[in-house]
């Protein structure tokens, strides 16, 4: 019989998608399962953006290990982007880790289980990672039948001051559009609704390969794919959002209503020295295009705060942004003080307690803003994919305005029963600050 093998997936959708094609790999030799207790060979796939992501992976990888004296785990295998980053230390610092693998080295996964159960093993590329999958190769979504995310480019090249990702995912490289497009027609087929494109910045899709700026194209060629009913774009940076863009979003019907633009900070003091591209008032100009154009949409932001330097007049300078900006969906995080980074390396380090006091701050005020954005809808007949059953016999699904694992939820009273991954109309006819109460439109 074959080992059991279980993949704990941390971090973001793109971590989620590198868990999937793992996945897909180990089918070929291994009986995959749900429950880490179950499984001879435990995965971990972790994350490093920040330290409190790093922590959660160093805890997972920790409980874990539990796993080889009290069930019957026999080899421990960490992957991801601590892997790549931190892959010495943690075969030194954790005794019961039997292989490292780097995030370029994924198809590799076979060869690094089968030498992990033998001897401690590593497998991280010298070189900048390299590796990004196509869809020739096996994979095993783990979301719901209803959605899927598709990477149509992975690495960065934008080198935030703050951020580690290019050091651990590589150059930005873009996937050839007819791959994309092949991956979405099987994905389809299979009874997907739902496309999420994602990268580390989707906006720049295709320029390394084409020259030019590719994502308008794709979306219209995604978006004549029969079964696909609603196209998602997350992680795109303003500035290399063009005109053709906005048209595209406008005149396509499949695409959400709703965009993830991370904007990081609303001073352009802080932003010239985060490395980000453009100023606010050009990230605002894109802003006020977006809604004027089209009203319905849902825009979604991040904020650090406490940045190195970050003074009380610039954070005020975040928060009378977002009370003017009045974002539907507004994340913030405290800096984290990643070693390797040149903000890292500044004498200016705001105190952490005044980051997060600041972050708390911000959220404070979202809240608010949140509750009063979502009463617009109480009222409205909005279109909702149908993805959960409730005990008390209530519906559970989203709106075009709100991205999975990230956003809020509808809740939705049906007098019939529902399938899930359908979609629905439904009348609104309460709000709080993340979620929707409604009932089906006969």
């Amino acid at each position: 019989m074959n080992k059991k093998v279980a993949i704990v997936t941390l971090g973001c959708p793109k971590n989620q998608v590198d868990s999937e094609i793992m996945t897909g790999h180990m089918m070929e030799k291994y009986q995959v399962v749900t429950e880490p207790e179950q499984a001879d060979i435990i995965i971990i796939n972790t994350c490093t953006f920040i330290e409190s992501a790093k922590a959660e992976s160093i805890d997972t990888i920790l409980q874990m290990s539990q796993y080889k004296g009290e069930g019957q785990c026999k080899t421990l295998v960490a992957t991801g982007c601590l892997a790549q980053r931190y892959g010495d230390e943690l075969l030194a610092e954790i005794p019961e880790l039997d292989g490292i693998m780097g995030t370029g080295n994924i198809s590799e996964i076979l060869q690094t289980l089968e030498e992990a159960e033998k001897s401690k093993v590593k497998k991280i590329s010298a070189e900048a990672p390299a590796f990004i999958y196509d869809e020739t190769m096996p994979r095993v979504r783990l979301t719901p039948k209803q959605y899927a995310y598709v990477k149509v480019a992975e690495g960065c090249d934008n080198y935030c001051t703050y951020c580690i990702i290019p050091h651990v995912r590589g150059h930005f490289r873009s996937r050839k559009q007819e791959s994309i497009l092949r991956e979405v027609e099987a994905m389809a087929s299979e009874g997907v609704k739902e496309v999420l494109l994602i990268a580390q910045d989707t906006t720049r899709y295709g320029k390394d390969l084409y020259g030019e700026y590719r994502l308008p194209s794709l979306i219209k060629e995604i978006a004549k794919i029969e079964g696909i009913e609603w196209i998602r774009l997350m992680y795109c940076y303003p500035e290399l959002f063009t005109d053709e863009l906005i048209t595209v979003m406008k005149e396509t019907p499949k695409v959400c209503r709703y965009l993830d633009l991370p904007l990081q900070h609303a001073h352009n003091k802080v932003l010239a020295e985060m490395n980000r591209r453009g100023t606010i008032q050009e990230a605002e100009g894109l802003i006020e295009t977006l809604r004027r154009e089209m009203p319905d949409i849902r825009l979604r932001t991040t904020m650090i705060t406490g940045f190195p330097g970050e003074t009380e007049e610039e954070f005020q300078t975040v928060l009378d942004f977002a009370k003017r900006i009045r974002f539907e969906r507004l994340g913030a995080f405290a800096y984290s003080q990643e070693e390797s980074t040149p903000a890292a390396k500044r004498e200016d380090q705001v105190p952490e307690e005044i980051r997060e006091q600041r972050r708390d701050e911000l959220m404070r005020l979202q809240y608010d803003i949140a509750y009063e954005q979502q009463q617009r809808w109480v009222g409205q007949t909005l279109k909702v994919l149908i993805e959960e059953k409730l005990p008390d016999k209530r519906w559970v699904g989203r709106s075009e305005g709100d991205a999975p694992e990230i956003d809020g939820l509808v809740y939705v009273h049906s007098p019939g029963e529902l399938e899930i991954g359908d979609f629905v109309q439904v009348k609104i006819r309460e709000a709080d600050s993340y979620d929707l109460v409604g009932e089906v439109v006969q």
